[in-house]
């Protein structure tokens, strides 16, 4: 999966500002179970939002989140408090309900002669 450029995050964490976590990460933290339970939905939903129980401290769901991203290939792009926002593309085009937002391509509306500076 390519990184997300930061207007992509953007419009990600907005879709996913009303969603509710669907994955929740208790005492046991980074196990199988958290693996397969983010990866279904993942696979179900594309964009999820994960929510720490147990993990209060900063370092530790920053642990928790990179070996995810790792794990189950996908990327996080935004959090806030206990919650974790994960993205990843579904492999199935025909299958996939979110369309990333692409670069515009800026171009010179015009192209300013030498002669016009005199």
């Amino acid at each position: 999966m390519k990184k997300l450029k930061g207007f992509q995050k953007k419009y990600l964490r907005g879709l996913a500002h009303g969603l509710k976590p669907i994955v929740f990460i208790g005492r046991k933290g980074d196990s199988d179970s958290l693996l397969q339970a983010t990866d279904a939905a993942l696979n179900t939903h594309e964009l999820i939002k994960i929510k720490f129980i147990d993990f209060k401290e900063k370092a530790a769901k920053e642990k928790i989140i990179g070996s995810l991203e790792q794990k189950a290939f996908c990327e996080m792009v935004g959090g806030i408090g206990h919650i974790a926002i994960l993205y990843r593309r579904h492999p199935d085009p025909e299958k996939r309900k979110i369309t990333l937002p692409e670069p515009e391509r800026r171009r010179r509306s015009r192209q300013v002669s030498s002669d016009e500076h005199r």
